[in-house]
Formats: C-alpha cells, sequence, structure tokens
C-alpha cells in the first residue's frame, strides 16, 4: 500500500509511504483520491494531516509507467484532479506536513491544501516541461505569485522552505523531525471548534478565490495530452528514464 490512513481525537493523519520517492502510479493517485474523499465524510473527522515518509513528500507521477505506458496519461491525470480536488473541495480542512521535494502532483497537493507546514529542509519545483508534460501551475499560483510562478515553471528551478516562508504560501518552517507534531497542532486547534462552523468557513473561503482551481488545472491537463501528441514529449520521458539529456529536434513534432 502507497499511504497508510488513521483517525484520533477527530484529527485523520494519512502518511504517504511509497520508497524512494513517493512517485504514484495511476491506481494509487485513484486510491488517494478516493481515501481523502472517504475521510473528508467521515463523521468523526474534523481536519485532515497529510505527510510522507522517505526522501521528500511527493514527486508527483511514476515517470517509468508513463515512459512505458503513454496511454496512462488519462488515467494519470484523472487521479492527480480527483486527489487535488479531494482535497481543495474536501469539507474538512487539510493541512500538509512537507519534507524534502515537493515536485509536480506533490505541488498539486500542496497547492490544493488549507495550510502549509515544511520543514526546513523542504523544497518547491514543478520540472514539468523537462518532463514532457503541462501541470502544476494552477496550484503553484494559489501560492506564489504570478511571476514567481513563471519563473519556476519556465526554467524548472527549485525554491527552498525559507522562501516559501517569505513569499506567504508556507504557514511555519521547523526542523525535519518536528514537521508533523507542527502540523498535528494547529489540526488540534481546528478539531477544538464547531465542525460545522468551520466546514461553512472553509466553503466561504473557497467561494470568494479568485477563479475556479479545478477548471484552470483541467485546462492544464488539456495541455498536457496535446504535449503527448510531440516527440519532444516522449523524447523528455526517455531521457529522464535513461538517465541523459534529451535530444529535441526544432519544430519536430
Amino acid at each position: 500500500m502507497a499511504f497508510s490512513t488513521s483517525i484520533n481525537n477527530h484529527i485523520a493523519h494519512l502518511i504517504f509511504n511509497k520508497p524512494p520517492v513517493n512517485a504514484f502510479d495511476s491506481h494509487e493517485w485513484a486510491a488517494i483520491a478516493a481515501e481523502i474523499t472517504r475521510l473528508g465524510k467521515h463523521s468523526d473527522v474534523h481536519c485532515l494531516v497529510i505527510s510522507a515518509e522517505g526522501k521528500g513528500f511527493c514527486a508527483g507521477v511514476d515517470i517509468k509507467e508513463l515512459g512505458a505506458h503513454p496511454d496512462r496519461i488519462v488515467p494519470v491525470n484523472k487521479g492527480n484532479y480527483d486527489t487535488f480536488e479531494a482535497i481543495h473541495r474536501n469539507p474538512k480542512p487539510v493541512i500538509v506536513a512537507l519534507h524534502g521535494f515537493v515536485l509536480g502532483g506533490g505541488i498539486g497537493i500542496a497547492g490544493a491544501a488549507d495550510i502549509i507546514v515544511a520543514s526546513d529542509c523542504a523544497s518547491f519545483g514543478v520540472p514539468e516541461v523537462d518532463r514532457g508534460a503541462m501541470g502544476g501551475g494552477a496550484h503553484l499560483q494559489r501560492m506564489f505569485p504570478v511571476q514567481k510562478v513563471r519563473h519556476m515553471y519556465f526554467t524548472g528551478e527549485f525554491i527552498d522552505a525559507q522562501e516559501a516562508y517569505r513569499l506567504g504560501a508556507v504557514e511555519r518552517v521547523v526542523p525535519l523531525n518536528e514537521r508533523v507534531n507542527a502540523a498535528m497542532a494547529i489540526a488540534e486547534s481546528i478539531a477544538a471548534k464547531s465542525s460545522v462552523m468551520v466546514t461553512l468557513a472553509k466553503e466561504a473561503l473557497n467561494g470568494i478565490e479568485d477563479g475556479n482551481l479545478e477548471d484552470k488545472y483541467r485546462r492544464e491537463q488539456g495541455l498536457t495530452l496535446e504535449a503527448y501528441s510531440y516527440k519532444d514529449s516522449q523524447e523528455a520521458r526517455d531521457a529522464f528514464n535513461e538517465k541523459r539529456d534529451a535530444s529535441f529536434q526544432e519544430g519536430d513534432a
């Protein structure tokens, strides 16, 4: 199982644990989405915390699966969409406790969440262009200013937890071994309040956001499908899986 869950004192805790990098295939993304949805409907859950074991929080999709089976981009896209929507539209607040690399789908999870706690070793990035895909921009732009998002997206450069904190995306930066406790402390404060009022508060806050996050991400996913029609997209994935530099042909479709 790529994750585990527990419920204690009205707090649900979902832990990713798929060594070495928490990169999930199409079936695992679907299972994650279903579990987050289930926890949000659970009458004893007032708040959710998502954390991870391993080298980093989440490396996104399993590029090896897509390299071997490009046709699986559709169920992968659906699993991503359903997971991020399950977090953003969850009736209960969702807190993420991040560490190490937060990439691709990890950015989607973080950007969809209500509150972010990060360890001081966390780093954020969207290497989608270098992997022959699109995605992550809508959720990244929920965390960072527009021009910072574009710089990260076009260059593939990462930013660290302190810079994410400076830009207002991260609520707290803590040592690695304190990240879950810090997230739980916030969750305990929320779980002690009226669940009805907190649920209404989340609905209100979602309702006043600019634009529709899910519609924005759906547009990105459409462009990923378009990207997959180009040879450069397959070459990007092949180069990543074969651990070599990509060789692109100018104007080659």
